[in-house]
């Protein structure tokens, strides 16, 4: 796969950013900041980070595996369990690894010229005795993005509007600057401030809508509309000028359901049962809408507040973070929608290149670079390319990745305890390296 150039970007090699996160602000912030959420210190004040300190590697590893409340030893020797053609004992260790380490639960699939491998650790729920359910549903966080995006591409390749045409001139937004195109908002190039909130690279706090990460889960039942999200973010100061750097934003992908909406006449949530769910057979992917239950086998996710106490968060309202974060999904719906985007099922092999064009310089270090709605990964010799985008909510973490030709997925979930410490970051982004190289190696 190529590489598109800062420069056929018109994006200056100094002005790509990247998130960063205050020294403190904890795993929490890290998963809503980069894969969905809201970026802000659980209980500091705007503009009271201290030294940034972490880069997005940090932001979209570290969020995805916060700290579980119950310990290590109970759980391993509950719910773990796996089916496939092969024993995988390198990959049942990657999840028990995670558990020890305090999550709840895990699920993972791998799927490649073996056939089909599931497994779980773990628990589905604090104090419960029950396993992760191997088909069990979760919110997919930013995993949601390349769906997104796939769709968007759908109406490109039919000539309903231009990759480069201006958003403005379909969905005409008081303030919103009509340089912007449809690209850009796929490759967060736009500029636009991700109404998550950001943070600057001298640590200053940029507040997103919910506040505190401590308000957003007290106020979890709340719901949003998209224009409530976008207009946020357009009544903000914009981060730079469009197309002149690279800055991850859930804004993008909230106006990009806004434009989906505007040029078929049909919800988001519509669009993606006619254009992905119902052509591939899913069985358990869909929109929630302002719907705070998971319905269906599903294990629990948690928050610990800043005083100490931990709640069952599973029920949430996602229609803060719409076309950004608020799919539900199984491991085996993602890995059959991997697949069929990876073989040129959903999208003309233009637009798929077009997709998997990584902008140099874009991107998170753990996950590669950014093309459009996905990440692009070169995993060094004797593995080679993956394609990818991770995700997550409060105490939700997804794994997506596939390889180029789809002939190899890797798809999980991890439910654990989110909280405002790092504590599990270099766990879990050493875990996902193993795992991934375990998986697209030779």
């Amino acid at each position: 796969m190529t590489r598109r150039s800062v420069e056929a970007a018109s994006v200056s090699p100094d002005r790509v950013t990247m998130p960063r996160l205050a020294a403190g602000a904890g795993a929490a912030i890290l998963t809503v900041a980069l894969l969905a959420g809201a970026a802000a210190p659980a209980t500091a004040a705007p503009g009271a980070a201290a030294d940034a300190v972490s880069s997005a590697a940090g932001v979209a590893s570290a969020g995805a595996a916060a700290a579980g409340a119950a310990t290590a030893g109970p759980l391993a020797a509950v719910g773990s369990g796996e089916t496939g053609p092969e024993n995988r004992p390198e990959l049942r260790r990657a999840l028990q690894r995670l558990v020890d380490a305090g999550a709840v639960g895990a699920q993972l699939r791998v799927t490649d010229e073996n056939g089909t491998w599931t497994g779980t650790a773990g628990r589905r729920s604090l104090g419960g005795h029950g396993g992760v359910p191997a088909d069990g549903r979760f919110r997919i966080g930013s995993a949601t993005k390349t769906i997104t995006a796939t769709i968007v591409l759908q109406l490109v390749a039919e000539g309903r509007i231009g990759l480069d045409d201006p958003v403005a001139g379909v969905v005409p937004l008081d303030g919103l600057d009509p340089r912007i195109t449809v690209r850009m908002l796929l490759q967060h190039t736009s500029g636009l401030l991700s109404y998550s909130g950001a943070i600057d690279a001298d640590g200053t706090y940029v507040p997103g809508i919910a506040g505190t990460l401590d308000e957003l889960m007290a106020n979890r039942l709340r719901g949003h509309e998209p224009e409530e999200l976008v207009r946020y973010a357009l009544d903000r100061p914009a981060r730079f000028e469009p197309g002149t750097a690279w800055e991850y934003s859930n804004t993008n992908y909230t106006l990009a359901v806004l434009l989906v909406e505007a040029l078929t006449g049909e919800s988001y949530g519509q669009q993606v049962a006619e254009r992905i769910v119902r052509p591939l057979g899913l069985r358990d992917t869909f929109a929630p809408g302002d719907r705070t239950a998971i319905p269906g086998p599903h294990a629990h996710a948690y928050y610990r507040f800043a005083d100490g106490h931990v709640e069952d968060v599973t029920r949430m309202n996602p229609s803060g973070f719409a076309g950004a974060g608020d799919l539900i999904s199984t491991t085996a719906d993602l890995g059959t929608f991997a697949t069929a985007l990876a073989a040129g099922e959903l999208l003309p092999s233009a637009l798929l290149e077009e997709m998997r064009t990584p902008l140099a310089g874009s991107g998170v270090p753990v996950y590669g670079e950014y093309g459009l709605g996905l990440f692009v990964q070169d995993l060094g010799p004797g593995c080679g390319v993956v394609v990818s985008h991770n995700g997550g909510l409060p105490g939700y973490a997804t794994l997506m990745y596939t390889s180029p030709d789809g002939a190899t997925t890797l798809t999980g979930s991890v439910n654990y305890t989110d909280d405002a410490t790092n504590s599990l970051a270099p766990e879990f982004i050493a875990t996902t390296a193993h795992l991934t190289r375990e998986v697209f190696c030779a």
